[in-house]
């Protein structure tokens, strides 16, 4: 699964800076760079999908860490779009801050490769050195190459 999570990445889908304070606004301010993906066939569909998956459960991973995402029609493959919060979300629904935000839409007939996208995730989330390394990128571009370097074992 080498390479899976940067192959998902692009810079113009990553917001280094998310203004909003509260959780719904925040998930919008990120989903929003997925509209006009290509592979996102109906993007109110996925977004009305998301917020649904929303109210069913509370997506904090914890570690200050969000997985807001659906398993929807509304896409082609999966995709991929990240949030970072200086300042962090208020996930009311489980009164917690999150500082990165993960948004992940995901074709309904693949689960295979939904769940091998949620573990690779999971296992970069994991370390606390990690998510700093994400935290502290200066750059998307620098984001990016915080996951490279995971997923090629150097970090």
């Amino acid at each position: 699964m080498a390479g899976r999570l940067t192959a998902l990445l692009d810079p113009s889908r990553i917001l280094l800076h998310v203004q909003a304070a509260k959780r719904t606004v925040a998930i919008h301010e990120v989903a929003r760079l997925l509209e006009g993906h290509p592979e996102v066939e109906n993007f109110q569909g996925f977004y009305q999908e998301l917020l649904a998956r929303e109210r069913l459960d509370t997506t904090y991973l914890g570690n200050q860490v969000a997985l807001p995402h659906a398993r929807t029609e509304h896409v082609h493959s999966i995709v991929l779009a990240v949030g970072r919060s200086d300042g962090g979300i208020l996930f009311e629904n489980c009164n917690q801050t999150v500082r990165l935000l993960f948004v992940l839409g995901t074709p309904k007939s693949n689960p295979g490769d939904y769940l091998q996208v949620v573990s690779a995730l999971c296992r970069l989330l994991k370390e606390a050195s990690t998510r700093e390394a994400l935290m502290a990128a200066a750059t998307a571009e620098d984001f990016i190459a915080v996951v490279r370097r995971f997923e090629e074992g150097t970090l």
